[in-house]
């Protein structure tokens, strides 16, 4: 278990939380006989507002998630595809705020990165599958901004490629 979950119980409400005393879900498969059907039958289907709006408790009124892209600083060929990555987000996506690259540790990143920060739950998954085909070697922490930068940087954060210990340390828990 990593070390920043050891250090705090943390209390997790229910994942069916909204969803108390629900009818019992098909137990049938859809056409492709491998899937589940999950429509009830009778019921109405309400698409989740998670597709249109970042749910509690990330912010939705300014950027909703943070990509972080790691690069071993010291190494030639990591801060050359690093910089040529930047450069091809920045042309790709104008749209999203792009920071400046950091070709040193700084706040609680233990390597060079630079930031990419998303507004909507559409820019956040485009990115998160563009990254997937496009990071080469580089590593990406994912976090969502909500009031408590430490749950942000690590309970609710994820990776792609190798997970980068995160100095903890300096972050705030609200």
């Amino acid at each position: 278990m990593p070390s920043h979950l050891k250090m705090r119980p943390l209390p997790y409400s229910s994942p069916l939380e909204g969803y108390e005393n629900p009818p019992p879900l098909p137990t049938g498969f859809t056409s492709d006989g491998r899937s589940l059907d999950n429509f009830i039958p009778g019921q109405e289907y309400k698409r989740s507002k998670a597709y249109d709006e970042f749910i509690d408790p990330i912010d939705n009124k300014g950027n909703g998630f943070d990509f972080h892209v790691y690069y071993m600083h010291t190494v030639p060929t990591h801060l050359e595809f690093a910089r040529k990555l930047h450069e091809r987000i920045r042309r790709e996506f104008p749209e999203l705020r792009i920071y400046s690259m950091e070709e040193f540790p700084m706040g609680p990143h233990p390597t060079g990165s630079f930031e990419v920060d998303t507004f909507n739950p559409h820019e956040t998954g485009t990115l998160m599958t563009w990254l997937v085909v496009h990071r080469g070697p580089l590593s990406v922490l994912i976090h969502p901004n909500t009031d408590d930068e430490l749950r942000s940087h690590t309970e609710h954060a994820t990776w792609i490629g190798e997970r980068w210990p995160v100095n903890s340390d300096i972050l705030q828990h609200h």
